[in-house]
């Protein structure tokens, strides 16, 4: 019986559609399209972070010829949410957005024109050089998130690419 169940669940889950994107590991269509991005530089503190997050998604540190560009604008900002009657803050959102182009080099083609986001709450403490890290930390962590998400849509993009040329 439990054989029975488990070669029905193995049918109904090969007939559902799904397969894995990076089957074939280094070698995998996505894989490569994945190392030949090319990610230039990109502006300020977050640009240097999100950059370098992004080459590590991607495996992108210059191991083949540059298929594709990833442009990338960031807007950084940091408000001000908890204001005292004192006027004092008493906590900050610091908000990370970027707008990114996926661009085929030999053609000049845009394959993904895409937003990411994302945003992080910060207490405002007594302590300056605990506020200030704590900012320093939101950036960090939201650098993380933006690229991941970048990566996993560029991923996206170049899986839907390769199955229409096939």
């Amino acid at each position: 019986m439990r054989h029975a169940l488990a070669l029905a669940a193995l049918i109904a889950l090969s007939a559902c559609g799904l397969s894995p994107m990076y089957a074939g590991g280094s070698s995998a269509t996505v894989a490569q399209g994945l190392a030949a991005v090319d990610i230039p530089a990109i502006q300020g503190q977050s640009g240097w972070l999100v950059r370098n997050a992004l080459q590590d998604r991607l495996g992108a540190a210059g191991k083949t010829t540059p298929v594709y560009r990833l442009d990338v604008r960031l807007d950084d900002s940091l408000e001000a949410l908890g204001v005292l009657n004192d006027d004092t803050i008493s906590r900050e959102r610091r908000i990370l957005r970027a707008r990114y182009q996926l661009i085929e080099l030999a053609t000049g083609k845009v394959i993904l024109d895409a937003t990411a986001g994302s945003d992080a709450g910060i207490d405002v403490v007594s302590s300056e050089y605990a506020t200030i890290a704590a900012e320093q930390k939101a950036l960090e962590n939201l650098a993380l998130k933006l690229a991941e998400q970048m990566a996993t849509q560029v991923s996206l993009a170049l899986r839907t690419r390769a199955a229409a040329a096939q």
